[in-house]
């Protein structure tokens, strides 16, 4: 009888999940500290909901089929289905509908949280992602939505970008409805698929949006996508329309007055930026990065918006009849990040350990002892975790980038006082237990 063999685990991970290391932590941190105080400042508060919610909270982004398995990840919990948050956004209405009595009007929340999309990943678009958002619920003044566009603006400077670096594109979804009852376009399946269409304008240009507004599109790999099926009359309306140089909309052009009140300029008017498909209702913003973003083979990719937001007056009217008109705007932290560290080198500081290295087991106390007496004053320090011959404690030490060795041997026990050893230059210097903590400040 031969023995069957044991499948191992796979260490690779999914396809758009990733493992994040210390110094883009450390980063995301920074950019979120920045994210709280600018919060703070324009009156804000802080709200956390559930990763899961029932799926059917979500609904707009979820299809009408047996299960709920399409953009989101799902799982049924007795007789009702659960999805993990698509996005900040829904989860926000339900919580505004639920709350309604209770919350000021206006509502000015943020938030930040992981989301998770079931769709296909791309470079520096992930399948699981730290988000940011901020909205106002219960105000129709377009007053909200500039000084969305200005706080984030804020948010970026201070996060290391210069205003050449980025631009927000601003356009309303009251030209795009006014242009399908131009061309007659009414049926909301047909409407969809066009909005889809004009939403790849930035990835496939005119000509292949063209073929995706009338018939449909094969791309390169061979795979056919379904057009809207309009009329060659109507695309070319649809194209003129949406390269106009200067909103005609009322509400972008009171966007623009506020705008220039704020003394803001850094925007641009562009009718082509198609968001949220389904639930924005007016004025749409999208925050875009002006330089190049390689990959990890150093290329340079097309990375797309890295957030943005709009108008949406009418989502928590799905949770019945309320008066919520709001706005908001999403920044995706890691896509941020990822782009940023590519544009300036961050001097984060990655504290690391002073090891103090084991001769004999039977020290302990003495090790502990002077590890104490270090970390009372904040200092990172640490005994070598484990038993081995120095030479094996001094590759830990750097391997873990730590700033310097504490050697403290029978003979150092004897007469009262350590050998502190510097990693980078290499000096060893004999000195008393009381002036250890003066002397490891001048290396770390």
């Amino acid at each position: 009888m031969t023995k069957e063999k044991k499948s191992k685990p796979s260490k690779e991970l999914p396809l758009g999940f990733v493992d994040r290391q210390e110094k883009e932590l450390l980063v995301r941190d920074f950019i979120i500290s920045n994210i709280k105080e600018v919060m703070i400042k324009y009156g804000f508060q802080n709200l956390e909901t559930p990763s899961f919610e029932y799926s059917d909270s979500i609904g707009k982004f979820l299809p009408d089929k047996d299960r709920p398995d399409e953009g989101v990840f799902s799982f049924k919990d007795e007789n009702k289905w659960l999805s993990l948050r698509y996005d900040l956004t829904a989860p926000l209405a339900r919580y505004v509908a639920k709350n309604y009595l209770e919350i000021p009007k206006p509502f000015k929340r943020y938030q930040l949280g992981t989301v998770w999309r079931n769709e296909k990943p791309g470079p520096g678009r992930f399948r699981e992602f730290l988000q940011f958002d901020a909205d106002f619920v219960g105000t129709t003044s377009l007053q909200a939505d500039a000084e969305l566009c200005v706080m984030i603006s804020e948010i970026l400077e201070r996060s290391g970008l210069a205003k050449s670096d980025y631009i927000i594109k601003i356009s309303s979804r009251k030209i795009t409805e006014e242009l399908f009852k131009k061309i007659n376009l009414i049926d909301n399946k047909q409407k969809l698929t066009a909005l889809r269409a004009l939403d790849k304008i930035d990835r496939l240009g005119w000509s292949g949006v063209k073929e995706l507004l009338g018939a449909g599109r094969k791309d390169k790999s061979g795979d056919f996508t379904k057009g809207a099926n309009l009329k060659s009359k109507d695309i070319v309306k649809i194209e003129e329309t949406l390269k106009i140089k200067s909103p005609k909309t009322e509400d972008l052009v009171e966007l623009v007055k506020i705008f220039k009140d704020y003394n803001f300029n850094n925007f641009e008017f562009d009718p082509s930026i198609i968001r949220g498909l389904e639930y924005y209702t007016g004025a749409i913003f999208e925050v875009n990065l002006k330089f190049d973003v390689t990959n990890n083979k150093g290329q340079v990719i097309q990375f797309g918006s890295i957030g943005g937001g709009g108008r949406y007056d009418n989502l928590v009217n799905n949770f019945g009849n309320f008066n919520a008109p709001a706005t908001g705007i999403s920044i995706g932290i890691d896509r941020l990040v990822y782009a940023l560290m590519q544009k300036k080198e961050f001097k984060v500081k990655q504290t690391k350990p002073i090891v103090i290295c084991v001769f004999d087991k039977n020290s302990m106390r003495e090790y502990i002892n002077l590890q104490t007496i270090i970390r009372k004053e904040g200092i990172s320090v640490e005994i070598y975790p484990g038993v081995s011959k120095l030479k094996k404690q001094m590759e830990y030490a750097n391997k873990i980038n730590s700033p310097a060795v504490i050697l403290y041997g029978e003979n150092e026990i004897k007469s009262g006082k350590i050998t502190l050893r510097n990693l980078s230059s290499g000096k060893e210097q004999s000195i008393e237990i009381k002036e250890i903590v003066n002397e490891i400040k001048k290396i770390i």
